[in-house]
């Protein structure tokens, strides 16, 4: 599905560009996909954010894959989220990235739809509180729910190889910012749903109700004041794991809520 999906995109970068696709400059052999001690992943810097221009490639206004739009961000500066990380290794090691690099599995890198090509981000995973820093290089995933795609050595760090998936955070970093420090480890009755925020109560009781009716359990409005103001979140939860939140997530999207998401809080 991935390489289905980036083949999709680099049509559409190509055609965005109004050039032909090119293969990327060549560069010296990567070592073959494999096994490599965990002593010398540990070692694997991570990079410096610096201030880099935006990459020829990889950077339509907007581009289109599986029926869905995405709309590539101006600028990285202010970008926080929280949702699924996922990773990729060796079927990619060494493939075009979207931005015309190479992916290298044991770099500290990773894909994500609409931050600008490149960008530095820094993903917390929420489950044990390790924290990497990463340059985002390529495009995807494209599996609703999942907000970036970590190397194999970015998700080895995180300690989340072996599940496949996690609850991240990710903030992006700009050249001038400090890294913050490792965030304490979530407990799984921290995590929920956001189905939807208003400003008056009365719009979301009425979504409170329309979930319920629909058998979504674990409903409830949370009343927060931003700027002064009520705002009151429709939330489903705790998430105990990424299964159930795929689970909730596809429900409230079948009910029309596209803009359903892991709340940021």
């Amino acid at each position: 599905m991935r390489s289905a999906s980036l083949t999709i995109l680099a049509l559409l970068i190509a055609g965005c560009s109004g050039a032909p696709i090119r293969s990327p400059p060549p560069h010296p052999p990567l070592p073959p996909p494999g096994d490599i001690p965990a002593g010398d992943i540990a070692k694997i810097p991570e990079p410096i954010p610096r201030a880099e221009p935006r990459s020829k490639k990889g950077n339509p206004p907007f581009y289109t894959v599986l029926g869905k739009r995405y709309f590539v961000m101006d600028t990285a500066d202010g970008y926080a989220e929280r949702g699924v990380a996922s990773w990729y290794g060796p079927g990619f090691h060494a493939a075009a990235t979207s931005n015309g690099e190479r992916y290298d599995m044991y770099a500290m890198s990773a894909a994500h739809k609409t931050l600008p090509l490149p960008a530095y981000v820094q993903v917390t995973n929420l489950r044990n509180g390790r924290s990497v820093v990463v340059r985002v290089n390529d495009r995807g995933p494209f599996k609703d729910g999942r907000i970036i795609d970590l190397s194999y050595t970015a998700a080895s760090k995180l300690d989340m190889l072996k599940d496949g998936t996690t609850f991240v955070e990710v903030r992006a970093l700009t050249p001038t910012q400090k890294v913050a420090p490792p965030a304490p480890p979530q407990t799984p009755d921290a995590l929920y749903v956001q189905a939807g925020a208003f400003a008056t109560e009365t719009n979301a009781a009425r979504l409170l109700d329309q979930l319920r009716a629909q058998g979504i359990e674990k409903t409830f409005v949370r009343e927060d004041r931003v700027d002064g103001r009520a705002l009151y979140r429709v939330r489903v939860g705790p998430i105990p794991s990424v299964n159930e939140f795929d689970r909730v997530l596809a429900r409230l999207r079948k009910l029309g809520l596209a803009d359903a998401q892991l709340a940021s809080d």
